[in-house]
């Protein structure tokens, strides 16, 4: 056992792609979308304490001005803020030329609201697709030629915020978990066309979080959904750690949770992957994280069963 393990080891330093790497944080420049509130803040107070020059950008100019003081405040670092939407891609793009060079991008703006498909108008579902996916490639082809053309030479970031709900599906998220879905297809690719910039790509899977977000989507959040989800929900300072710390260390895929890479390793594929260890637990346990995953399923339609059955008795 001990020998096939070692074996396993040895092919997979061979075959893993792309190559571990190390990503630095201090002293360089991040650019945090969505960066004002929730996550996207947790993550730029993250990465400032550890030495980072943060720009954020977001909509609300105000929201922008109270994150600005709040990390300046708490880190002394510098601190530049920009407000645009995402959808509007000559915005985008102004705002980043004038933030200057990317070192580390981070692609984390969303929006999500929770409703069964058939009751959820199309007009949602449209602006869901526009910020989250839409969103997400009007920022990424603003920052490329400048992230590509940046003096420092070391390992730079691209790193967009998924979901849980970008790894599985759940009764209510048809449309917010088509958004994340693709965000998986979107960095899977893009990883192939700018590994030889050194630009390593980054998905993370976050939880439930308590954020403003939440509270908003909980409003009108069908009730087997609340019930599916629970009540509880990650801080999001912890997802912020644990994004900025996955970014340094290169990973492709950064699950939050021990659900989470529990859906990492049942989900894995064909997407890359730079740790040995991570890819020899993916090889090894790929059976038995299906039938997790079929456990999983089985206690999800069991509860939708159920809800329906007492739905139909009241």
């Amino acid at each position: 056992m001990v020998l096939f393990a070692l074996l396993l080891l040895l092919l997979l330093y061979f075959i893993v792609r792309p190559r571990p790497v190390t990503i630095p944080i201090k002293n360089r420049h991040v650019f945090i979308t969505g960066g004002s509130i929730g996550i996207g803040l947790a993550i730029a107070k993250q990465a400032a304490s550890e030495g980072a020059r943060i720009s954020l950008l977001a909509r609300s100019l105000d929201k922008l001005e109270e994150a600005k003081q709040s990390i300046r405040q708490a880190y002394q670092v510098d601190v530049a803020i920009f407000a645009a939407d995402v959808r509007d891609y000559d915005t985008v793009q102004s705002a980043i030329k004038e933030a200057g060079p990317i070192d580390v991008l981070v692609v984390n703006h969303g929006v999500y609201a929770i409703q069964e498909l058939e009751n959820q108008g199309l007009d949602v579902v449209k602006f869901m697709i526009d910020v989250n996916l839409t969103g997400s490639f009007n920022v990424i082809k603003a920052a490329l030629p400048l992230m590509k053309d940046r003096k420092d030479k070391e390992p730079a970031s691209i790193a967009l915020m998924s979901s849980m709900a970008g790894q599985v599906g759940i009764y209510g998220f048809a449309a917010y978990s088509a958004t994340k879905f693709g965000l998986r297809g979107l960095a899977e690719s893009l990883q192939q066309e700018v590994i030889e910039d050194n630009i390593h790509v980054s998905i993370i899977f976050p939880p439930v979080t308590e954020t403003p977000g939440i509270v908003e989507a909980r409003k009108n959040m069908p009730e087997l959904t609340k019930i599916i989800v629970g009540s509880g929900g990650m801080k999001a300072e912890e997802i912020g750690k644990i994004t900025v710390n996955g970014i340094k260390s290169g990973s492709f895929g950064i699950p939050c949770n021990f659900l989470g890479q529990t859906f990492a390793i049942a989900t894995a594929g064909v997407s890359p992957q730079r740790s040995f260890l991570m890819a020899s637990l993916e090889v090894v346990f790929a059976g038995l994280s299906r039938f997790g995953g079929l456990l999983f399923q089985w206690n999800l339609y069991g509860t939708i069963e159920q809800w329906h059955a007492q739905k139909k008795q009241a």
